[in-house]
């Protein structure tokens, strides 16, 4: 009796098991690092080289598609708070604490972020001036309106892009721009343009859009435009520098910037995947090919190749 009692109870509790078992529900997620469709939105000065990534992260996973929107570096972060369709920004900044325990109050975790690479702002200059050295208290002086020469300075944007916010932090320092002597343009390809076309005007632009002399397109336009220099204070060789891997990598050139990852997602996702694709080894030599600086240690790339700049 007591054997048939112990045997109705395991009975019972199996069956208790397996209706728990019956009624769990798998997860399914819309996506994942081998597959599926994300937003992704891009600080408008990074799109050459991010073109770059997804171009061969699209090749190496056919399953995955990955729609870039670039936009101003404030848009970027503005979707990924207010618009849940996209799951991963690139800008030149990771959350602040502030904004993270936002992030984790409203969606119970919070986003993670990286940083990936160095970039440089560039100063470009039209190819018939010989106005080619810049000192940080000209910049500053430009920008402020109280230079001797009233030179157009061209931005992508008066505010909310990456570049004016790093000019307004690194180079004025919070003073307000002259709007009389700073312009504003749509984009990076359009300051190029401007610049291009009125041989009295400066513009600063991401160095990914002027900076690879592997890129047709970019040697094209350096016939028309000139990378300025840039005033070296740590340098004892070379008083003015233009911006390099090197330069990036040992600071000697002063107009750096980092280049971040941040992914709201709370799973392994493709956004995730092409977190880690940026950060490790295959993404990082496309950095190092973008003549920008990767966080891994590849080496610098050669002097003579960087000379073309």
């Amino acid at each position: 009796m007591k054997q048939l009692r112990t045997l109705y109870i395991l009975v019972f509790f199996t069956l208790i098991l397996l209706a728990g078992c019956a009624t769990k529900k798998t997860i399914s997620y819309p996506d994942s690092p081998l597959g599926g469709v994300i937003h992704i939105s891009v600080d408008e000065s990074f799109q050459p080289v991010i073109e770059e990534h997804i171009k061969m992260y699209e090749g190496l996973y056919p399953g995955t598609k990955i729609i870039a929107h670039y936009k101003s570096e404030a848009a970027c972060l503005k979707d990924l708070y207010q618009d849940t369709s996209i799951r991963m920004v690139i800008v030149t900044r990771g959350l602040t604490p502030k904004e993270a325990r936002i992030y984790n109050d409203s969606l119970g975790y919070t986003p993670f972020s990286d940083k990936v690479a160095t970039d440089a702002i560039a100063i470009i200059v039209n190819s018939s001036s010989n106005d080619t050295l810049f000192t940080m208290d000209r910049l500053k002086q430009q920008l402020t309106g109280k230079w001797s020469s009233k030179q157009t300075v061209v931005f992508d944007g008066l505010s909310a892009t990456s570049s004016v916010r790093f000019a307004m932090d690194s180079i004025v320092r919070g003073a307000p721009f002259d709007t009389a002597v700073v312009r504003a343009v749509k984009n990076s390809k359009e300051v190029l343009n401007y610049v291009a076309l009125h041989p009295d005007a400066i513009g600063m632009v991401g160095f990914s859009w002027i900076g690879n002399p592997e890129d047709t397109a970019q040697t094209n336009m350096l016939k028309k435009v000139k990378i300025g220099y840039v005033q070296c204070i740590k340098c004892i060789d070379s008083p003015y520098v233009k911006p390099t891997q090197a330069g990036m990598i040992t600071r000697r050139y002063p107009l750096v910037r980092g280049l971040y990852y941040i992914v709201k997602e709370n799973y392994s996702g493709l956004g995730s995947g092409l977190a880690s694709f940026l950060k490790y080894e295959r993404g990082q030599l496309i950095f190092r090919r973008a003549y920008l600086a990767p966080i891994m240690d590849f080496g610098i790339r050669s002097v003579k190749i960087n000379e073309k700049l």
